[in-house]
């Protein structure tokens, strides 16, 4: 589901169902951050690496351990860029080359509305607004879901590129439908502060997917060098 959201260079391995959910063997790196975890949190983190050593191994990259920072973003080996992502049943990593992309991010969302609480605070005025229009137009969509998904994705494509948190507000973002299409369509998201240095010029925009299939939202943004 994720691949389809991203360009051919970047390879994308996903799992689905009960294979999303598995005790994966992972690193001693890996183990030490996962001494206190709880068992759900355990295989949701060695199932989302294991995708991402499949990913690895398919750009020619010898698997290896997936550590995280003090910011929690993983480290990817020298030479690629990715962003990895797990829901209730999913999981799934995306990498590339970092010849080929700046950065790139994944997000995956159970489908269902977005709890109301979470709406209240994550979006913009401007946005909320869009999303009534969308909701008026296709109601058995959730639109609030796969824009909170979007968020999380330019998050995670965003934070390799600065190192810097990114508020929710500080991303207008508009969803569009692909024409003839209500499950599928396209991102567009505005940076309203000063965005990330790429090619030699400031980006204020990232651009990106999203699908919803087999109940799960997916979501992916993708930063090429040129602006």
């Amino acid at each position: 589901m994720i691949e389809e959201l991203l360009p051919d260079s970047v390879v994308a391995v996903e799992l689905h169902g009960d294979d999303a959910i598995q005790d994966a063997p992972l690193y001693p790196e890996e183990e030490a951050l996962m001494a206190r975890a709880v068992a759900k949190r355990r295989r949701e983190f060695s199932s989302v690496r294991a995708c991402a050593r499949r990913a690895m191994e398919k750009l020619g990259v010898p698997a290896q351990p997936v550590v995280t920072g003090e910011s929690g973003a993983p480290r990817w080996p020298a030479g690629l860029v990715g962003s990895m992502t797990h829901s209730d049943g999913y999981c799934a990593a995306a990498l590339v080359r970092a010849t080929d992309l700046a950065s790139l991010g994944i997000d995956a969302e159970p489908d269902e509305p977005l709890p109301e609480d979470v709406v209240s605070y994550v979006f913009l005025p401007a946005e909320n607004e869009r999303l009534r229009l969308l909701e008026a137009r296709s109601p058995d969509v959730h639109w609030d879901r796969i824009l909170f998904s979007a968020k999380e994705s330019v998050y995670k494509a965003w934070f390799p590129l600065t190192g810097q948190w990114l508020d929710f507000g500080e991303a207008d973002i508009e969803l569009s439908a692909d024409p003839g299409e209500r499950r599928r369509g396209t991102l567009r998201a505005e940076l309203l502060v000063p965005g990330p240095q790429v090619g030699g010029s400031r980006l204020q925009r990232f651009e990106g997917r999203w699908s919803v299939q087999r109940g799960v939202v997916t979501t992916a943004v993708v930063v090429p060098h040129a602006a």
